[in-house]
């Protein structure tokens, strides 16, 4: 046993059976009454050609809030953002895993972007959000936008969209 370590840490990490999850990210940026959303690449394996936020995978060693600034930058390239906040926790369930979801809110302080692999970046009017084919439901999105508290959700297993509490 290394020097210093509990007999027990280690077995925290051992899923045995349990439910796990694995940590993303899910950003919407503001800019003005517009909302910034990624149009999904036409290649992509999931949510081809489609409108969703911009995020990902939590990388090891990596905050969540590291994760989500590394995604915006990735997909959007926007490098500053102002007033990033948690504002949802959603548990999305899954056979053998689920994903832990921490969506954030957050302002860009240009319109500018750059597209990416992952898709084209583009200023949505809320508004207009159920004029987009977007992956969640129109009304969480504005709902989360709208928040200034911390919100909680879920999906089941096979649902399409996830709902909050």
């Amino acid at each position: 046993m290394a020097e210093g370590r509990r007999p027990d840490e280690g077995e925290q990490f051992e899923a045995r059976g349990r439910y796990t999850v694995i940590p993303r990210t899910l950003v919407f940026l503001r800019h003005g009454g517009d909302v910034l959303l990624l149009k999904g690449a036409p290649t992509k394996r999931l949510w081809a050609n489609r409108y969703n936020g911009l995020g990902g995978q939590v990388e090891p060693g990596e905050t969540i809030e590291a994760a989500a600034r590394r995604e915006v930058r990735e997909e959007a390239g926007i490098a500053e953002i102002t007033d990033l906040a948690l504002r949802a926790l959603v548990n999305l369930a899954g056979e053998p895993h689920g994903v832990l979801l921490c969506v954030f809110t957050g302002a860009a302080p240009t319109r500018a972007v750059a597209p990416s692999a992952e898709g084209v970046p583009e200023w949505i009017p809320v508004a207009d959000l159920a004029r987009v084919d977007l992956v969640d439901d129109p009304a969480v999105v504005a709902r989360i936008l709208a928040s200034d508290r911390l919100l909680y959700g879920y999906r089941p297993a096979g649902a399409a969209r996830f709902v909050l509490e």
